[in-house]
């Protein structure tokens, strides 16, 4: 059977509330290698305390470890260059190496004609690598092609690095950004409107690159920026009142909001006279009269019971600071932006023009009101003012990436965004395809109505728990047994078929592929998961216990590359976070979950010579594992 993780099963609520490209590598050259171990044994030892200290620091991740030690080596090598950054990649031939050192090339285009004794890349490298100080991590290294330096990691460290991660924790293993506090604006759908599958690409996403920076210990302040105010709402509440002239209604009186919401459209489409009630109902709402701000709340607060039915299911945290709630910083943001000579008129409207753009950026409608542009500018003034922070995230559909684009820009130009891109604060827009069905046009119902999110994944959790009780598990397990693990399986599918796709690309939504317990799926992830439990289980053996007095040793091939590849997550982590892509995790996982298979089909975990060994590996791999369902949103399973 199944056994939840706990700490999965009671996901917090969504608190909803108004508040070089490497050169291809030659084969190891042995000769050179045992020539220069016997014609410069100093390159181990330099006796300059800065450079000890350096490589023996065992922080950060294995590529960053790996730098620190090059940087050393580097300044050293070409003392007049400063600020050489490593360029250290994984070695794309295996047999190669582990890791490459590749600046070589591009220290030598620098230093040629400037009275260098170097006659060559080559020699650069060479240099690079005879200087390079002592380092446990470094078993040995080789020199390929024009000074490629390639790097074979010590077997050894790599077990005591494994080791050590079980024994201090796998969050001694977390990245390090550059910034210590970052907005991701995910999710945000309209008021009076279901949450469709459209919105379950921004949740999902937004949730895990949260989760990942969260991680990397940035503080994240998970922002849902509802549609909650405009013209709209003066529609629905005029049609409130006349549907409910006494005021007193509550959620079952107006049935589903969607409805609601489009009988009050056909009304204000079709009835001149209602139009102009509902208009003059806005106008009434901005004033602030305590009658249409009561209504206008009662939809609002109808609107996040639907919400919160989604992300309780998807275990989402959000902070909902919506339209309404940036408007009054509005007026005193388009201020600002008057000062500096930005905002001009056109035709009736109030503009930004944007070099390159052939229509400007509206910030005031002819008829005066704000807008989308008007609202952001005013959220990004308050991000960065007010809640102070250095990176701001947008997780939308790609179709608004022309609007972030031209939002950006008039940032930079004001003056709160610098012009390069590397520097902080910035802000990046998160684009992503559409969710399509089997005819490959956007997924809906057979109505032609856009699937609402909340049925989609009752619909997963339902599928999933008929195949369990399929295969016997409802006779052996509680119902709430049954119940727990129908959801983890069921939500995870969905999560991942998601994730696990490069988010810019469009993909097909297909139950029978992500309830597939064979391939890239999150239901084989999480058989593998359990498998790797049910090992340490059937030993009897106290892992707590083996962690203490046990020791790891990476004898077989197959074990040290389960060994490196573990070692590698938290440059993943990193890379997905840089890079703001959550497949990049996804394909991380799914190739631990092969390597673990290569080695255990190869090693003999229970009752072998190596059994604590092998079995700390397990754990290691279980663990690893577990972090990285936690990072996507899934909850893990432990026995099947």
């Amino acid at each position: 059977m199944f056994i939840i993780e706990k700490s999965f099963l009671s996901p917090r609520l969504s608190l909803l509330r108004p508040a070089p490209h490497p050169h291809p590598l030659w084969s190891r050259n042995r000769i050179l290698k045992e020539a220069f171990r016997r014609n410069f044994p100093v390159k181990w030892a330099h006796s300059t305390s800065t450079m000890a200290d350096t490589a023996k620091d065992d922080t950060g991740s294995l590529k960053e470890q790996l730098a620190k030690v090059f940087e050393v080596s580097l300044k050293v090598t070409v003392p007049d260059e400063p600020e050489v950054v490593p360029l250290i990649a994984p070695c794309s031939r295996k047999e190669a190496g582990d890791y490459q050192c590749n600046n070589a090339m591009s220290l030598w285009s620098k230093i040629k004609g400037k009275g260098t004794d170097y006659k060559g890349p080559q020699p650069v490298g060479q240099a690079i690598m005879r200087n390079l100080p002592a380092s446990d991590m470094i078993e040995s290294c080789s020199i390929a092609g024009p000074g490629f330096i390639n790097v074979k990691l010590s077997t050894q460290w790599i077990a005591k690095s494994i080791q050590k991660m079980l024994i201090d924790g796998i969050d001694t293993w977390a990245p390090k950004l550059p910034v210590k506090r970052a907005v991701v604006d995910f999710s945000s759908p309209n008021i009076a409107k279901e949450m469709h599958v459209g919105h379950l690409r921004s949740t999902i996403i937004g949730d895990t690159l949260a989760r990942m920076l969260e991680y990397s210990k940035v503080d994240v302040l998970r922002r849902n920026h509802v549609g909650d105010w405009g013209t709209q709402f003066g529609m629905l509440i005029e049609f409130l009142f006349e549907k409910f002239p006494d005021g007193k209604v509550n959620d079952q009186d107006i049935g589903e909001l969607e409805v609601f919401y489009k009988a009050s459209k056909q009304r204000f489409d079709g009835d001149a006279a209602f139009k102009e009630r509902a208009q003059q109902a806005v106008v009434s709402l901005q004033g602030g009269e305590e009658k249409y701000r009561k209504a206008w709340a009662q939809i609002c607060e109808i609107s996040r019971k639907g919400f919160e039915k989604v992300y309780q299911r998807l275990g989402v945290h959000l902070e909902e600071k919506g339209e309404s709630f940036y408007n009054p910083y509005i007026p005193g943001t388009l201020d600002l932006l008057r000062q500096k000579g930005l905002i001009e008129e056109s035709e009736g409207a109030q503009v930004i023009f944007i070099e390159g753009k052939k229509i400007p950026l509206i910030v005031v409608k002819r008829d005066g009101g704000f807008n989308y542009a008007s609202t952001d500018l005013a959220a990004l003034w308050y991000r960065l003012n007010e809640e102070k922070a250095e990176w701001i995230i947008y997780v939308t559909d790609v179709g608004q990436r022309e609007h972030f684009e031209m939002f950006f820009t008039a940032a930079k130009r004001a003056g709160w965004l610098p012009t390069d891109e590397n520097k902080h604060p910035k802000t990046s827009h998160v684009g992503f395809g559409l969710v399509l069905g089997d005819d490959g046009k956007r997924f809906r119902t057979r109505s032609t109505e856009v699937v609402k999110l909340v049925d989609l994944l009752d619909e997963a959790k339902s599928r999933c728990k008929a195949a369990l009780v399929e295969r016997g598990k409802a006779a052996e397990w509680t119902p709430e047994e049954l119940e727990q693990t129908a959801e983890a399986v069921g939500y995870g599918a969905v999560k991942y078929a998601d994730l696990k796709n490069n988010r810019l690309t469009n993909y097909t939504f297909n139950f029978d592929q992500m309830l597939n317990d064979k391939g890239n799926t999150a239901v084989y992830l999480l058989y593998a998961h359990a498998r790797i439990c049910s090992i340490i289980r059937k030993s009897g053996k106290d892992i707590e216990e083996l962690k203490r007095v046990g020791q790891i040793k990476l004898e077989k091939d197959e074990e040290r590359k389960l060994g490196l590849h573990l070692l590698q997550f938290p440059e993943v982590v990193e890379e997905a976070c840089t890079n703001l892509l959550p497949n990049v995790l996804c394909e991380y996982l799914y190739d631990l979950s092969e390597k673990f298979t290569s080695f255990y089909s190869e090693c003999q975990v229970v009752g072998s010579a190596e059994e604590t060994s092998r079995l700390l590996l397990c754990e290691a791999t279980a663990v690893v594992m577990r972090k990285c369902f936690h990072l996507l949103g899934i909850t893990p399973v432990y026995k099947i």
